[in-house]
């Protein structure tokens, strides 16, 4: 009876010691993701909050390598190659390291995406560093990374804390991977080669293509008032405004057939320009 009371209480015990207590963490994780021409970008990092603390200068001091948050190191992931500042970052999983200055901050990609904190750092791992100046903002109680000012190309990552920002550009490729895609995608009739020339169109590139593209487009039993206007604005940025007005009008025939005004509008508009330069 006694081994039996025994071994309870040690069954109790060892289930005691392996409980763990769930409670709200000081600096909780936290990703932030952005979808940047066609390469996904997400940072993770672990938020910690002010609380009254003078942060920069005291907290995190001047001068000297930072984390860029709290606990693990910041990490960023991208799925394909990006430009940041003024070098090329491979697709993979990296570390954000900062080195914080009154007047200049020192930002470093560095290779080693999986450290705590800054121990183990190793400069020969960095992907490549710059500088950026810091700016004022209104008070930030806790450590936030965003993006902002996104493009089909480009968007700037932004750090805030106190009244510190910093902020730098990372830049994609999307015209490498589109003709890529172009090319493998072409054998497809119809919507394919719209899409194709209606991005050369929309991109300034060969225009010729790209009214080769769209005709094949309406060729492959792809004709509808909206692949006509492209066509029909292609046509006119290469000087053809005779052919411009006729395509623009069969588009105007089937937008009417689908009730569509707004369509109708700017094909109606567009032809009163073009009549003016066959003048």
């Amino acid at each position: 009876m006694k081994n039996i009371i025994l071994s309870s209480l040690l069954s109790i015990a060892v289930t005691i010691t392996q409980a763990q207590i769930n409670i709200p963490q000081p600096s909780p994780l936290s990703t932030v993701s952005q979808k940047v021409g066609l390469v996904d970008v997400s940072i993770t990092y672990s938020r910690p909050s002010a609380k009254g603390r003078k942060i920069f200068g005291e907290l995190v001091p001047y001068d000297k390598l930072w984390r860029t948050g709290a606990n693990m190191a910041t990490k960023l992931t991208v799925s394909d190659s990006v430009k940041i500042a003024h070098f090329w970052v491979p697709k993979g999983e990296y570390a954000i390291f900062t080195v914080p200055g009154p007047m200049e901050w020192i930002v470093i990609i560095s290779k080693q995406a999986n450290l705590s904190g800054i121990n183990g750092y190793q400069e020969t791992e960095d992907v490549g560093r710059f500088k950026v100046k810091p700016v004022g903002t209104l008070f930030t109680e806790t450590f936030t990374i965003n993006f902002a000012n996104v493009t089909t190309k480009s968007a700037e990552i932004q750090m805030e804390w106190e009244t510190t920002r910093i902020s730098f550009p990372i830049v994609t490729e999307p015209d490498r991977v589109v003709m890529k895609n172009i090319e493998l995608a072409l054998n497809i009739p119809g919507r394919n080669y719209y899409q194709a020339a209606n991005y050369y169109y929309e991109n300034d590139k060969d225009l010729n293509k790209a009214l080769e593209w769209i005709n094949m487009a309406i060729t492959n039993n792809y004709e509808r008032y909206w692949v006509l206007r492209v066509k029909s604005l292609i046509q006119a940025k290469l000087g053809d405004y005779k052919g411009a007005i006729t395509t623009a009008e069969r588009s105007i025939e089937l937008a009417k057939k689908d009730n569509d005004e707004a369509y109708v509008k700017m094909n109606e508009e567009s032809i009163k320009e073009w009549k003016k330069k066959l003048k």
